[in-house]
This record gives structure tokens, sequence and C-alpha cells, in this order.
């Protein structure tokens, strides 16, 4: 690169933002780009649409694939999960599932990165809501034409000519 260009990059760098900030390329009155949004612009702020109630239903949720961790299926808003409790532990450890009623966490979760039983649950098991989480009761923001592996067996059982 010829030195001698740098100060005009350097004024083409000024210069781009600015004149790009003076004309945005649509008007300030269309709606939000991405359609999701509900009205305004994205020059507008809008307040926050209110925090939707979690399900409380307490159902075992279907799993779409094998591997997937199960949903939560109740509140919960002010569980303590740090360092020091855990307190999805005090339903669903060992010890207090029988008890409660609540279904036991996975004996994976006893096991360290090498497949190794521990005592108790696994530091890198501890913190439930990096897999589970709870589930909002609201309505899709796009369409979802999702099928788990048993709908798609079943319809291809059912396009199979009949003998």
């Amino acid at each position: 690169m010829n030195y001698r260009s740098l100060p005009l990059l350097a004024a083409l760098l000024v210069w781009l933002p600015v004149a790009f900030a003076a004309d945005p390329g649509y008007p300030l009155d269309a709606p939000a780009p991405d359609g999701r949004r509900v009205g305004g612009t994205l020059t507008q702020e809008l307040p926050a649409p209110p925090i939707a109630e979690d399900e409380n239903r307490d159902l075992k949720r279907e799993r779409n694939y094998p591997e997937q961790p199960p949903t939560i299926p109740h509140s919960i808003r002010g569980y303590a999960i740090d360092m020091n409790s855990n307190k999805c532990l005090s339903c669903h450890s060992r010890a207090n599932s029988a008890r409660t009623q609540a279904p036991m966490i996975s004996i994976t979760h006893y096991m360290d990165r090498d497949g190794q039983a521990l005592a108790a649950v696994s530091p890198r098991r501890y913190f439930c809501n990096q897999c589970h989480v709870p589930q909002k009761d609201v309505k899709p923001l796009v369409n979802n034409s999702f099928k788990n592996i048993d709908q798609v067996l079943q319809d291809e059982i059912n396009r199979q000519p009949k003998p």
C-alpha cells in the first residue's frame, strides 16, 4: 500500500459514518426490518413487553430428540442456584427424590468427565439452568413445522402404498 494514500483512507473512514448517519436510507416511521418488533422503528425506544409467566403445570413434556435435556415444568422464580446452594437439589437429588416424589436427576450428573462415579453432583452439572429451562406460556414468534423422528417415520409409513 502506498503511504501517500493513507490520509485519503483516513478521511474516507471519518466521512462514511457521518454520511450514512445523515441519511439512514429508509423512512423513520417504517416498520422494524425484522418484523418481530411491535410497531416503532430501529431509532425509537419502546417500553419492553411484560415478561410472560412460567408454565406451572408439573407435567413431563415430550422430548424432541434422544439427548434433549428435560424442560422444567414448574416456575423456578426465586430459586437460588449459586456456588453455595442449589434449590433444585432439595427435591431432585438422590437423597430427596423419594420423599418429594420429584424425578431424580440422571445418574450422569453424578459422574466426572472421565465417567467416574461421584458421591455428590458433579461441579460441571451443578448449575441446572445451563441445560434445563422453564417454559413460558407464550405464542411463538414464528411458525414452526418441526417434526420429531417418530413423526417423520410415521409420515413415511403413511405414504407407502397399501398392498
